[in-house]
């Protein structure tokens, strides 16, 4: 590397001049590196199969192609009269320092700790890594002329390489919980672009190329076999983006694996059975198969014998029951079998009588035969029916105490099962609420864009002793029924608001809690009793506490409904409208209603974005709210594409779902928050 011309009087000068669209070429090969780059560091930003080192790598391999490939087209750009060509070894070793420096760079960049220095330290080794690459790539060529570098113009591109890629990295880290916006992503990338291209024309201005003898300016006007060249250089990123897709693919294609599939088995969980009882089509049967004193083989011979077994029942299934069912498993010891389309009742029932028949003989397990003590609790309906409801009907069966595990088919009949259930329910309610059987769960609420916990809600759970986790869309309407939801809901405020005091004595961030208020009770005068004492009581501001009341039981009372809310928010607590859209007279009496909040039931959610009705009407409402400045929360967030087709919307409304949660318990909610701080920073 030499700095001053030779000390002889004959030699010539030459002069290059660039060819504008490869210019602009190498600067759009530059953005859309640094784009790619940034997508694969944002995958290692989220929860992946991959570990987030795989996704460093690949981020730096594409940043580093894409100083490369800059460099290189950058340099075809530039015509001088001689000859050229490039030692192959230096060349490919050019790329070693673009990559390096990269994957440091963004080592930093990604530190828990957003600190100055780490900035800066970034930024010093990516314009070195370019500044490294772009002049051993300039060391690499072959040419029938030498060349000089002016001093002050090759130390004025390293230290813009360095600066601009600081200003790059810099904003990439102050605004990488961002970067799942497009526009902020693409504005990054053409920023650490044109750090690329900025250095690299600044050191091509620091060269001066001269020859001992003289030159015809027009003996040679390109110096490589261009379109080779871009159709390499092209290739290379689109491979790197190609396996970023399929890793990306494979990625979401693993987490809906895990989220919605039981590993055992290969059937469908809990998870996807409660989201399809909401999406699937006609359903005149529901079988529910209860598998009893699983845990009496667990504890006897181990876990693995009981997945044996598990997998025995399975096999089972799957040979007996017709293609066009719907099987999930939906507990350690439950599975649930959905009967679709046209399927005659009887039908059914025949199919479920034979594996039932096949289920009494001794299946084997390991290296044991062993014979597992079940039953088969059955609903129907002559017309088709909403499968939720099929499978509180099935569940009531299971519910009963007088059922026998002796392999029968037992079909859910009113008069016995729903009586039986409601009576023990009842009965059980008040020993429930002192053992704390029943106990709170706490859903967060999600900013689509910053992805930072706006909210939550406070959801009911009862673990019964006898019938173990008992849904909240069975017992609810049953307290509701029997006048029991009151001393329910009093109670849920109390533990609430215990729970805000003691996240508050240890120092926990502290955000609003939605409370569902039954339909009667919002008018109630002892509600606004209850919770003035509860809030007194534990020295908490009223503004953490929202108050969830439906649409059907304002719209019932719709004037004391508006005097009430109107308390509710004299006293500094939110009110939020739940299950908006669900009612018939909604927008009449929107504008009446002083509400702070607006949640979209979940119903709405279902299949979009795919489905272009259902998402235009999302919008629509979406809109609506936003105009009468109303807070929307979002129920049932499912996907990735849900989560995007939100945050393709001007209007931020709040998410709740699966995707970002489940409802989780004060204890792990806590443990969530702090691991989700940890990796959002």
């Amino acid at each position: 590397m030499k700095f001053s011309l030779p000390d002889t009087e004959t030699i010539y000068l030459l002069e290059g001049e660039y060819s504008l669209w490869i210019v602009l070429l190498s600067v759009v090969i530059a953005c859309c590196a640094s784009f790619t780059a940034l997508s694969m560091n944002q995958r290692m930003q989220q929860t992946s199969f991959f570990s987030r080192n795989f996704w460093l790598i690949l981020a730096s391999v594409a940043m580093g192609l894409g100083i490369w490939s800059m460099h290189f087209i950058g340099m075809s750009a530039f015509m001088i009269p001689v000859s050229m060509s490039y030692n192959i070894p230096m060349t490919v070793l050019s790329i070693v320092p673009a990559v390096f420096a990269s994957y440091l760079a963004f080592y930093f960049a990604n530190k828990r700790s957003v600190a100055h220095w780490s900035n800066l330290i970034a930024g010093i080794i990516m314009g070195l890594g370019i500044s490294a690459m772009h002049y051993i790539g300039m060391d690499a060529m072959i040419m029938d002329a030498d060349y000089v570098y002016r001093p002050w113009i090759f130390l004025a591109s390293i230290g813009i390489a360095i600066v601009v890629s600081y200003v790059a990295l810099f904003i990439f880290s102050r605004l990488q919980k961002y970067m799942g916006n497009l526009l902020i992503k693409i504005g990054t990338s053409v920023v650490m672009g044109l750090a690329i291209t900025s250095m690299h024309y600044t050191g091509m201005a620091a060269v001066m190329f001269y020859s001992y003898v003289p030159v015809s300016s027009h003996s040679h006007n390109m110096h490589m076999d261009m379109p080779l060249l871009i159709i390499s250089i092209t290739t290379g990123i689109a491979i790197l983006l190609l396996l970023s897709g399929l890793t990306s693919l494979l990625d979401r294609y693993v987490d809906y694996r895990l989220n919605y599939f039981d590993s055992l088995t290969r059937f469908p969980n809990q998870r996807q059975f409660e989201k399809d009882q909401l999406t699937i089509g006609e359903v005149k049967s529901l079988a529910v198969l209860h598998i009893h004193n699983m845990e009496k083989w667990t504890n006897a011979q181990g876990y693995v014998f009981g997945d044996s077994i598990i997998e025995a029942i399975r096999d089972l299934i799957q040979l007996h029951l017709p293609a066009d069912t719907k099987v999930y498993r939906i507990e350690g010891n439950r599975f649930a079998i959905l009967f679709l389309g046209e399927k005659k009742i009887d039908k059914s029932k025949e199919v479920l009588e034979k594996l039932m028949s096949a289920m009494k003989r001794p299946m084997k397990a390991g290296n044991h035969h062993v014979l597992i003590d079940m039953v088969c609790a059955v609903s129907h309906s002559d017309e088709s029916q909403e499968a939720r409801e099929l499978f509180s009907q099935g569940m009531a069966v299971l519910q009963h105490p007088d059922l026998a595990y002796n392999h029968a088919l037992v079909e859910y009949d009113p008069v016995i099962h729903t009586y039986s259930l409601e009576r023990q329910l009842i009965r059980d309610i008040d020993k429930g609420l002192k053992e704390n059987e029943l106990f709170v769960v706490y859903q967060p609420k999600i900013h689509p864009v910053t992805r930072e916990i706006e909210g939550m809600e406070a959801l009911l759970r009862w673990g019964h002793p006898e019938h173990g986790m008992i849904s909240p869309g069975v017992f609810i309407p049953i307290l509701e029924a029997n006048g029991k939801i009151f001393d329910v809901t009093d109670w849920v405020i109390e533990k609430v608001c215990r729970q805000i005091f003691q996240w508050q004595q240890v120092g926990m961030p502290l955000h609003q809690v939605s409370i569902n208020i039954p339909g009667p009770y919002v008018t109630s005068p002892s509600l606004l009793g209850v919770l003035n004492y509860t809030i007194s009581k534990y020295k908490i501001d009223s503004r953490l506490i929202e108050l969830e009341v439906t649409e059907t039981s304002v719209i019932n009372d719709i004037e004391n409904a508006i005097i009430a809310v109107r308390n509710f928010r004299d006293l500094g607590f939110s009110v939020a409208l739940d299950d908006f859209g669900t009612g018939l007279s909604s927008l009449s009496y929107l504008r009446q209603l002083p509400i702070a909040t607006i949640k979209i039931d979940k119903s709405f959610v279902a299949g979009v974005p795919e489905n272009e009705k259902n998402s235009s009407v999302l919008r629509a409402i979406i809109t609506l709210c936003d105009s009468l400045n109303l807070k929307v929360v979002i129920e049932g967030i499912e996907t990735r594409e849900q989560v995007e087709f939100v945050n393709s919307m001007s209007e931020n409304p709040l998410i709740q779902g699966y995707y970002f949660s489940q409802p989780r318990t004060a204890h792990d909610i806590m443990i969530w928050m702090k691991e989700r701080e940890v990796l959002v920073h």
